[in-house]
Parts: structure tokens; C-alpha cells; sequence
């Protein structure tokens, strides 16, 4: 009997269950898009551009590993590395020797200029795993360099500005260059000298003899190098190349991983909601069965099934537009550079059998609370509830609602005492546990929104009046109604808000410690320390400085709950005078007058955030991975506007591919001969390029509101419709009684307004319990909202409240009278 009757319910009331379908169909949307990213993140890789010709490389790991806590609470995790990391030229000799090995090669990449353009620099011994040939001249000697660039002749001078500073070569041999890049190729002795980074290299190529397959010399050189090096093979030689592929992997386990069970989450959770609803709208029809003698159990059952016969179907059309948004997203990170080029987006059936798993769990774990009460439940008193809907306290909900929220309180309490980002940790579990108690608490609240709201409405009119007295009497359904709105309201408010304030913050920043008049952003490879100090002598120019713009890595958390963030970075080419002349970094603690090698100035939210003061020792990360304590001798305000970590770049250069400085800021006049070292900009243009930068890192926070915003408003809709058509019978009786069809829509526009306006104010308040302390903890600011922006999002809400009401009412009017 139990499948008959669910059979019989999809097929003689299909409406019934047409927002069950929509709600677990855009589950599986969710869930399946973001499995999708999660499992590409987990299985990247790209195949090996430069060292295709090496069948065996060693290399450095380009991730930085990082311990904290000992035994059982010893926790390791690895942090993509801003720049290159290298390794020992010694293992070049001993990967050389290994059995099977017919050479190895030391590789280096770094930049050169030549007349102020890049040059790009390797040693000649790569040219045995690159391919390039000579097109006239020889292999380079000491002293000597081989050059693809237009114009070169074998036998002339050139100069080159390395790290070391311009050095004049002879020209050996000239190559055909690969789609016209200039590049030069030195002996692999002066490679590595000339490259910045004495006794170390980028890679170790290693070539077999004939007949010696990878594998077995693989074997070999990984025996030879130990744990000094890592060594690759096949498509993982792109690992060797940088640390692209590590952050790309980063990006999309997080968006996939982090994101994807919070948007699962909410998605599930959404979808539990309208399932419970479709089921409390036949409690009548479970009160006829249960008097005519049927047992809880087939109850149970028959609900069980209809959630069987629905979520599976619903799970399958879902995973379709889930491919679909995965691959938008996943096309939206490669335009913007956040992933490489050739990362392919890799579909299994994994995600998707795993989203119409999640489907078809919700809709029977949703199903069998929801039943819970009409299964049990005398028929006698359900046919009585039936008709006229009881406010029962859950022995269960109830108190878990209240430890939900009184947990949300102290949650906040504890965030607004912390400061970066630990509060920023604590706060995303606010938004959680205060939507969990709207749930769990859902009628409770209701008949509160009704009573508070439904205030004003009994002195509006007849209609006005009708719809408080329904929404006292219907808690349970205008719970449904509300929580989608207030997970629509808290989690876009949260996540859009958060960019706003930081972007304000960040503004406000650069405007006030912004002092340079003048800006040169290089072009290329970047400015030599010839070029900043010739740009300090110019004309009209009182002051400047180069700026080496990178990132370092700083363990931030305290206890055994600790990582490695990155953290903007500026190498100084200049004095400290200088320095402050075009930057107001707004020193709070120490100072920066005579900042020298081995010392380092932070932001001071950095500063309370990694638990160090002034006077102390940062414990860091460079941007290569390698280990640095320098000492913190001033604290500043303006680090998120500018850069959050000052150092000489003396102390810089060695750990960065490019040693040449990205900008020059300077004061006074600008003459036309800065325009030559690159774009040059006034401070306000400088300020709105930099935002430009900025907004595109926002754009994955937009996605995100967008996606569990868009989730949750569709929820919303789908909700509104399946109350508004399940009151047929309802409506129908008061045009009956003598209520105009003109009276019932303003009934209905008046409750639709209720539940928007109840869930706006429950979800901009979860939104500002959550951005309050995480703003103080971020940036020492309360959090920016835009009033247009916020407007935007509450008219949204009313709009598509009423029009989720007023369309089905209009249709359900149309019917005729019985």
C-alpha cells in the first residue's frame, strides 16, 4: 500500500510536489558544481612546458610546510610559495653520477635588461632539454652570452644589466628566438652567478642514456638527492615550474572544498525546509489515513517513497546546469589568470552520483522528521490539528534552537575581542549558528515577526488587519517562508559587505599615506637601483624611492591552531627620508627612520595577529620559502592600503626571481623622462589602478553571494509559491464569504510583505552580528555598507516576495467558486 499511495499522490498531485523537485534539483546544482572544482583541484595537472625534454627533474617544493603541536596534536599543512624556491648546485653533481644518468643540466631562469627591456636569462646547458640551436656563432665561454634578439651579431659588445648591476659581454652565437622574445643564454657557471642567487638553482634537468627508461633513473636520482630536493616525472614535472599549479589547486579545493560544504550545507538545508513543507501541507490527508487505521510505520514509508520517486529525478536534471555553472567558473578563473592555461576542468561521475546522493539523503532524512509527528500522533487529534495548526515547543528544536543562539551570542562576544584573523575564523561560525537557530526556532520566531510586524497592520484596513490574523494563526508556514529569505539575506550581506569594507578601509588607506606625487609603475622586468637613484636626480624631483613589490609568508593564530598567510611585501631602494616623503605608512609603535638590514616594519594588524611586537623577532617565511627571523622595529596602520610588510630590499633580492624594482614613487615635479622607466601615474590614478586590481580579487566573493544568494532567493520563491497555491481551498472561501478578489490580492500583498520584510530584518541582523566583529578584527573599522547597494538587495527581496505571492494568488483567484 505504501507505494501505491505515494504513486498515486505524484500522479493525481503533482503541484504538490513540483517544490520539492525545484528545491533538491538545485541542491544537486550546488553540490555538483562545486564537487566538480573540488575533485579538478584535487587531480590538477598540466603538462610540462619547459622541461617536456627533461624526462627527469629535481627540484624544490614550491609549497612552504609548515608544523605546529607535537603528538597527537601535530598538524602539517603547505602554503603555495609567492616566489620561485631553489635548490643547492651541489646535487648537480652527485644527480650527474646516479647510474643511467648521461648528463645533468643546472637550470636558472631570471631577467636581464638590455637598453632598459627584459631580456629573459638562462645557462646554455638548458638548451640540451630545450631544443634551441645555434644559428650562427658558438656556445658561449666566460664572459661571453648568446643572444636570440633582433639586431644581435656574432663578435659585437653588449651590455646587460643583471642583479649585479650592467655588465658588458660579447655576443658568441645568435638563436632564432621563440615568437621573437629576446632572451640570452650565459655559460651555466655565469648563469648562476649572474642570476641573484649565488650557489643555487631553479631545477635540475636530468637526461638518460639510451635505452635507461625514467622510472629506473627516477629511482636513482631520487636516492642520489635524498630529501634535499624533490623529483619529478611525466606530467608532475610542471610542479618544478613554479608554484602556479600549487595555487590553482589551492583556489579550487577551496572554492570546491571550504565553499562547497558551506553552499552544500545551505543548499541541503533549504532543501530539508521544503521538503518539510510539502509534507506539513497534507497533514489533512495523514490525519484521513490515520483514522481509516493506517500505522505510523506506512506512514513513514509512504513518505519515504515519494521521497524515492522525486529526488533521484530531481538529482539527475540538477548535475546538468551543475556541469554548466562548473565550467563557467571554472572559464571565469582562467580569463582572469588564476589558474594556469592549460588546466583542464575534469568531470567525473564522482561529484555528480555524489550530488544525487546528497539529493535523495535530504529528501528522506527530511521526510522522516517531517513525518515524525503525523506518523505518531493519535488520528482523533490529527484531524483536529489538521484544521486548526497548534504551536507545540519541541522538546528537542527548542532547546537546540536556544543553545544554537545563545551560542551566536557568544560567539560575537569572543570575535570582538580578537583581532585579525582569528576573529575573522570565529565570526564565519556566527552566520551558521544563528541560522541554525532561525531553523530550529523557525515557528517560534515567526509568531514573534507576526506579532511585532502584524502591529501596524491591524489598523491598515480589513485586508491588512486579515493578514496579521493569518500569519499569528500560520506560524509554521510563515516560518518556511522566512528562513530562505534570511539565508539569502545573511550570507549575500555577509560576503558582499565584507569586500565593501575592506575596499573602503583599504581607500581610506591610500589616501591618507599616499604622499608621493608621482608614481612609475615599471614595465618589464622592473627598475634598476640605477633607475631609482637617476630618478631622485631628475629635475624638479625632491625625493625617491624603488619599491620591490612581493609577498612573504607570516604564521599567523596562536597555540597549535596556526598557519601561514601571505602578506603583501615592499623592498625599499632608498633611504628611509625618502621613504617617508612619499609614504605616510602611519607608524603607530617604533620607528622607521633608520630601517636597515635584518629589520622589518608590519602592519600593526599583522603585527597583533602573528603576536609579536615591537622590539621582538618575526618569524617568517621569504618569498622562495626560506626561513627568516628579522627584527619588528616599527608598527603601522596603512599596511592593508600599501603593504603590509616593509624590508630593505637588500634583504629582499636574493629570494625573488626578479630583483629590479616594480615601482618608483617620487615627490615633486614629474619630468618627461620617468614616463621611459614605465606608466607613470599621479597619486589618485595610482589609487584607482590599484582598486581595479583590487575588485578583481573580489570577484570570487561576488560569485560566491551570488550563488548561495541566488540559491537561497530561488528557495525563497519556491517556498512563497507552494503556500500560496496550497491556500486554494483557503482563498477560495473568502471570495465566497463576500471578499472581492481585489481585497484577497491586498491580503496576500500584505502577508508577502510581512514575510519579506521579517526576513530582511532576521538577516541583515545575522549579517551585522557577523561583519561587526569581523571588520574590528580585520581592519579596526566597523564594516562599510553602501546604502544604494544594500537598498538594491532589500527591493530585490520585497520584488521578488511579492511577485512569488501575487502571481500564484492572481492564478488561484481565477478558478472559479465551489
Amino acid at each position: 500500500m505504501p507505494n501505491g499511495l505515494a504513486r498515486a499522490a505524484i500522479r493525481f498531485k503533482p503541484a504538490a510536489f513540483v517544490g520539492t523537485f525545484v528545491a533538491l534539483m538545485m541542491a544537486a546544482l550546488i553540490v555538483s558544481a562545486c564537487g566538480i572544482l573540488l575533485e579538478t583541484g584535487v587531480r590538477a595537472s598540466v603538462p610540462p612546458t619547459r622541461y617536456a625534454g627533461a624526462p627527469v627533474v629535481a627540484a624544490a617544493s614550491q609549497t612552504a610546510h609548515f608544523v605546529t603541536g607535537s603528538g597527537d596534536s601535530r598538524s602539517e599543512s603547505n602554503t603555495p610559495l609567492p616566489d620561485r624556491a631553489r635548490i643547492d648546485d651541489s646535487l648537480v653533481a652527485k644527480a650527474g653520477s646516479v647510474p643511467g644518468a648521461r648528463t645533468a643540466v643546472a637550470d636558472v631562469t631570471f631577467p636581464v635588461q638590455s637598453g632598459g627591456k627584459s631580456v629573459t636569462a638562462h645557462g646554455w646547458g638548458s638548451t640540451a632539454f630545450t631544443g634551441e640551436k645555434l644559428t650562427a656563432g658558438r656556445a658561449p665561454h666566460a664572459g661571453e652570452v648568446v643572444l636570440a634578439a633582433p639586431g644581435a651579431s656574432v663578435g659585437e659588445h653588449t651590455t646587460l644589466t643583471t642583479a649585479d648591476g650592467p655588465r658588458d659581454f660579447r655576443i658568441s652565437g645568435t638563436v632564432r628566438g621563440q615568437q621573437g622574445a629576446p632572451t640570452a643564454w650565459f655559460t651555466d657557471s655565469d648563469a648562476v652567478r649572474l642570476s641573484g642567487h649565488p650557489g643555487r638553482v631553479d631545477a635540475i634537468a636530468v637526461l638518460p642514456k639510451d635505452g635507461v627508461t625514467a622510472a629506473a633513473l627516477t629511482s636513482q636520482v631520487a636516492h642520489a638527492v635524498g630529501k634535499k630536493a624533490d623529483v619529478h616525472t611525466g606530467d608532475d614535472r610542471s610542479e618544478a615550474e613554479g608554484s602556479e599549479l600549487a595555487y590553482a589547486q589551492e583556489m579550487l579545493t577551496g572554492l570546491g572544498g571550504s565553499f562547497g560544504g558551506i553552499a552544500a550545507l545551505v543548499a541541503m538545508f533549504t532543501a530539508a525546509g521544503t521538503v518539510a513543507l510539502s509534507v506539513g501541507q497534507r497533514a489533512r490527508e495523514y490525519a484521513l489515513l490515520r483514522a481509516i487505521g493506517t500505522t505510523p510505520r506506512q506512514i513513514r514509508r509512504t513518505i519515504a517513497t515519494e521521497s524515492l520517486l522525486v529526488a533521484p529525478l530531481a538529482g539527475a536534471v540538477g548535475v546538468l546546469p551543475g556541469i554548466g555553472l562548473a565550467r563557467w567558473w571554472f572559464g571565469q578563473l582562467k580569463d582572469k589568470g588564476a589558474i594556469p592555461e592549460a588546466l583542464d576542468l575534469s568531470v567525473s561521475f564522482i561529484p555528480l552520483v555524489s550530488a544525487v546522493g546528497v539529493a535523495v539523503v535530504t529528501a528522506l532524512v527530511s521526510g522522516y522528521a517531517a513525518a515524525r509527528r503525523p506518523s505518531r500522533i493519535r488520528p482523533g487529534q490529527a484531524l483536529s490539528e489538521s484544521s486548526v495548526e497548534r504551536l507545540r515547543f519541541g522538546w528537542i528544536r527548542t532547546p537546540l534552537g536556544i543553545a544554537a543562539a545563545v551560542g551566536g551570542c557568544v560567539l560575537a562576544g569572543i570575535a570582538s575581542s580578537l583581532t585579525g584573523d582569528d576573529a575573522a575564523n570565529v565570526a564565519l561560525g556566527i552566520v551558521m549558528l544563528f541560522m541554525l537557530a532561525v531553523a530550529l526556532l523557525g515557528p517560534l520566531v515567526a509568531r514573534g515577526c507576526a506579532a511585532l510586524f502584524g502591529l501596524p497592520l491591524r489598523g491598515a484596513g480589513p485586508s491588512a488587519s486579515l493578514a496579521a490574523a493569518n500569519s499569528r494563526t500560520n506560524a509554521r508556514r510563515l516560518a518556511s517562508a522566512i528562513t530562505p529569505i534570511v539565508l539569502a539575506m545573511a550570507f549575500s550581506s555577509t560576503l558582499v559587505f565584507m569586500h565593501t569594507s575592506e575596499e573602503r578601509v583599504a581607500s581610506d588607506q591610500q589616501r591618507d599615506g599616499i604622499t608621493a606625487d608621482h608614481i612609475v609603475s615599471a614595465s618589464g622586468a622592473g627598475v634598476t637601483a640605477d633607475g631609482v637613484t637617476k630618478a631622485g636626480q631628475a629635475p624638479g624631483v625632491t625625493a625617491a624611492v624603488g619599491l620591490l613589490k612581493t609577498s612573504v609568508l607570516v604564521p599567523l593564530g596562536s597555540g597549535g591552531d596556526r598557519w601561514l598567510e601571505s602578506a603583501s611585501t615592499q623592498g625599499v631602494t632608498g633611504s628611509s627620508r625618502d621613504l617617508a616623503d612619499v609614504q605616510d605608512l602611519g607608524v603607530r609603535t617604533g620607528t622607521m627612520a633608520s630601517l636597515g638590514k635584518g629589520e622589518i616594519a608590519v602592519d600593526a594588524k599583522l603585527a597583533e595577529s602573528a603576536h609579536v611586537k615591537t622590539g621582538e623577532r618575526l618569524a617568517l617565511r621569504m618569498p622562495d620559502g626560506t626561513k627568516a627571523s628579522p627584527k619588528v622595529v616599527a608598527t603601522y596602520d596603512r599596511g592593508l592600503g600599501l603593504s603590509q610588510v616593509t624590508l630593505p630590499a637588500a634583504d629582499l633580492k636574493q629570494h625573488v626571481t626578479s630583483p629590479f624594482s616594480s615601482e618608483i614613487w617620487t615627490k615633486g615635479k614629474a619630468p618627461r623622462d620617468l614616463s621611459a622607466l614605465g606608466t607613470l601615474r599621479d597619486r589618485d590614478g595610482y589609487a584607482t589602478a590599484q582598486s581595479t586590481d583590487r575588485a578583481v580579487n573580489a570577484w570570487a566573493n561576488a560569485v560566491m553571494a551570488a550563488v548561495l544568494g541566488g540559491f537561497a532567493a530561488i528557495a525563497a520563491v519556491n517556498t512563497l509559491v507552494m503556500t500560496v497555491l496550497d491556500r486554494r481551498r483557503e482563498l477560495g472561501t473568502l471570495r465566497l464569504i463576500g471578499s472581492t478578489r481585489r481585497q484577497v490580492m491586498v491580503m496576500v500583498r500584505w502577508e508577502a510583505l510581512l514575510v519579506a520584510c521579517a526576513g530582511i530584518v532576521i538577516g541583515s541582523a545575522i549579517a551585522l552580528a557577523t561583519l561587526v566583529p569581523m571588520m574590528n578584527g580585520l581592519t579596526g573599522e566597523p564594516p562599510y555598507i553602501p546604502p544604494l547597494l544594500y537598498g538594491s538587495f532589500v527591493a530585490a527581496t520585497l520584488a521578488l516576495g511579492l511577485a512569488a505571492t501575487a502571481l500564484p494568488a492572481r492564478a488561484a483567484l481565477k478558478e472559479p467558486r465551489t
